[in-house]
């Protein structure tokens, strides 16, 4: 019986990582879309699968070798961005550049597990063992730890970076902190929804809030609760039909954004 899936052990582990993901995707997301930097998760996710490959090639445990490298991706993200500030893009564009690179270089090395690879570009959410829902839980924690702490600072960082210069902020360690938080969320939504799709568990989210939420608070909120609801709905779609899961759940994204979208314009202003 195809409903048996939902009650099985694997499937249960994916609906834990997936609904860890689902909280910070979104919430670190947000503060990468009001800065216009919506493409650094794909710049990330880029490096973090040459770190998963290395971590094959050197018999490592991958995720946490791409963990080490998106980690280290962040911070040199930040040191271009500070020697760029006009053209920001640019750390982003070389970054990915050297991600690719090294993935390609990584995989030309180790032929042999080129498959094992290919599960964390387009996402192996079912293969999520218990190490794994122990990182994506530590790396939850932080993140929303983190932004609880520093939450009114990240809006006004956000909004506007030079008024949160002035204001006396630590504007530097924060950008820090964004960015590496974007770096551990990425790095373990990787094997979830996959490299080619993560960005989007980061954005569209975000997207839907901001079309219909009147508060900065409200679109966090409603961020979190659309990721969820696509996360849960996809993960079940995906297990009953037998289809991709992280495709699944971003299709399903993209539909609640067209839908919103129809919706909001047929509303009077």
């Amino acid at each position: 019986m195809p409903l048996e899936i939902l009650f099985s052990d694997f499937f249960q582990r994916a609906l834990v990582g997936g609904i860890l993901i689902g909280l910070t995707a979104p919430l670190i997301g947000i503060f990468l879309v009001l800065r216009r930097l919506s493409m650094i998760g794909d710049t990330i996710a880029h490096v973090t699968i040459a770190g998963v490959a290395l971590g094959f090639l050197i018999e490592v445990y991958p995720l946490g070798a791409g963990l080490v490298f998106a980690v280290l991706a962040s911070f040199a993200i930040e040191k271009l961005r500070k020697a760029y500030k006009s053209y920001a893009e640019l750390s982003i564009a070389i970054i990915m550049s050297g991600g690719v690179a090294l993935a390609s270089l990584f995989f030309t090395l180790g032929m042999g597990y080129n498959t094992d690879v290919m599960s964390y570009l387009f996402g192996s959410i079912y293969t999520l063992d218990t190490t794994d829902l122990y990182v994506v839980g530590g790396v939850t924690v932080i993140v929303v730890l983190v932004i609880s702490l520093f939450f009114k600072e990240f809006f006004v960082l956000s909004f506007e970076e030079d008024a949160a210069s002035v204001s006396g902020l630590p504007v530097k360690l924060l950008n820090m902190l964004i960015t590496i938080l974007t770096a551990l969320v990425v790095s373990t939504a990787i094997k979830i929804v996959g490299a080619l799709l993560v960005s989007a568990l980061l954005t569209i989210p975000v997207a839907i809030s901001l079309l219909i939420a009147r508060s900065f608070k409200t679109s966090v909120i409603l961020s979190v609760v659309f990721a969820e609801t696509a996360v849960v709905i996809g993960l079940m779609v995906a297990g009953i039909w037998n289809l991709a899961p992280g495709a699944t759940i971003v299709l399903l994204l993209i539909a609640m954004l067209v839908i919103t979208m129809i919706g909001k314009k047929g509303l009077p202003n």
